[in-house]
């Protein structure tokens, strides 16, 4: 039996209240001073609440396996990523509000910059702002519309982000990335995985050498990248598997469109982490459980930036007693991956996480840290495994067996 369906077999309804506090990339591994960010952070909010919390690892897929975004959330949402999978390019379409019907094919794309020999100088085009990639997409909206007999629609996502949309007849998710996913290389072209890919790379390859075109003019933003081709996945939804209402409350699309897929509403949460609190604070007495995501711990580490990431683990210290002040009876704080700054990118080291509630085992931690986490009471477990975990200490689950 597959432990989602173990679970609801197990459900007891109430009226406690979860919280999941996602900071995304948050485990790191040891800077200059010897220290992870997390390490390194003054959180004395944190450090607190890890003294009365059990601490442990999650593995998001499997040791020695370094998660993307789409399975890290997969497993904190409660399911194993090696069963269920679902593709970034669909994640980030739904996010953005895109129309994706059964059979289209969505992908996340990049501005990038590139040089005159076709070497990828940025794959995200300097972070170029939210504003002017939303005008280069209506650029190449207005320019490539259809290719092949198969419809291109676009749509604007933050900062160097947008999606593509392909709907038409012989095309498949079933092509690898148009992205070498590193600097200093040549273009990597969509290839198809599987036979039936074969129309859709050369579509997206033809879309690609198309937009190169219209956007050959720009200093920063002169080409694009594409990865995650998907399309929408069918799999069971949190309130049908637990009986909960759940809300997601994140700013960046693909988050959003990952808890739509699961079946959460997803909030106006404004773009500032503030804003983020506010919105909890604003849908408390409405939901059951709430998933908040913090970004920003993840693209610092991404940018190699050591200090701004520490930064990032600091201020949402400051938030926490705002959340803290609504009596969750059940919080879970931790990370979808790692994304170390030494390494500038998500990493299989497993995530550090913290469980509070009144049934906890908790130890002796004197902070929330890796280290910590290493010896806490909770081990190191699967990541699919922690929303069941919240569950019981929830007084959701019923007995197993007589």
């Amino acid at each position: 039996m597959k432990r989602t369906d173990l679970l609801k077999t197990l459900i007891r309804k109430n009226d406690t209240k979860m919280v999941l506090l996602v900071m995304d990339g948050l485990g790191g591994l040891p800077g200059p001073e010897g220290m992870t960010e997390l390490e390194a952070a003054a959180k004395p909010n944190f450090d607190s609440l890890a003294q009365r919390s059990e601490l442990g690892l999650l593995d998001m897929v499997d040791a020695g396996i370094t998660p993307g975004s789409g399975p890290g959330h997969l497993s904190l949402f409660g399911y194993d990523p090696l069963e269920c999978s679902i593709g970034r390019g669909i994640l980030e379409a739904i996010g953005v509000g895109a129309e994706v019907g059964w059979g289209d094919v969505s992908a996340r794309g990049n501005f990038c910059t590139k040089d005159g020999k076709g070497i990828i100088l940025d794959r995200r085009a300097g972070r170029i702002a939210t504003e002017k990639s939303a005008l280069l997409v209506e650029k190449l909206a207005r320019n490539i519309k259809e290719i092949d007999g198969v419809s291109v629609r676009l749509y604007p996502g933050k900062e160097h982000r947008f999606v593509l949309v392909l709907s038409g007849k012989g095309i498949s998710e079933e092509v690898a990335d148009a992205d070498p996913q590193q600097e200093g290389v040549p273009m990597r072209w969509a290839e198809a995985r599987k036979p039936e890919g074969e129309k859709t790379a050369a579509v997206v390859n033809a879309f690609i050498k198309r937009a190169a075109e219209v956007l050959k003019d720009e200093k920063e933003a002169n080409c694009c990248l594409l990865r995650g081709f998907s399309s929408p996945p069918d799999i069971p939804l949190l309130p049908d598997l637990y009986g909960i209402r759940s809300l997601a409350v994140a700013t960046y699309p693909m988050y959003k469109g990952l808890a739509r897929l699961v079946g959460m509403d997803v909030a106006k949460a404004g773009e500032t982490l503030e804003e983020l609190f506010d919105t909890l604070e604003r849908e408390w007495k409405n939901y059951d459980f709430f998933y908040i995501h913090v970004k920003y711990t993840d693209s610092r580490g991404e940018d190699g930036d050591f200090s701004a990431k520490r930064e990032v683990v600091e201020t949402v210290d400051g938030l926490l007693p705002r959340l803290l002040a609504l009596s969750p009876d059940v919080l879970a704080v931790t990370g979808d991956h790692s994304t170390p700054s030494t390494m500038s990118a998500h990493s299989w080291h497993p995530s550090p996480f913290l469980l509070s509630s009144p049934f906890v085992r908790s130890g002796d931690a004197k902070s929330f840290s890796e280290r910590e986490c290493r010896i806490g009471a909770a081990g190191r477990m699967a990541g699919h495994k922690l929303l069941g975990l919240m569950l019981a200490n929830a007084g959701r689950l019923d007995k197993y067996g007589a």
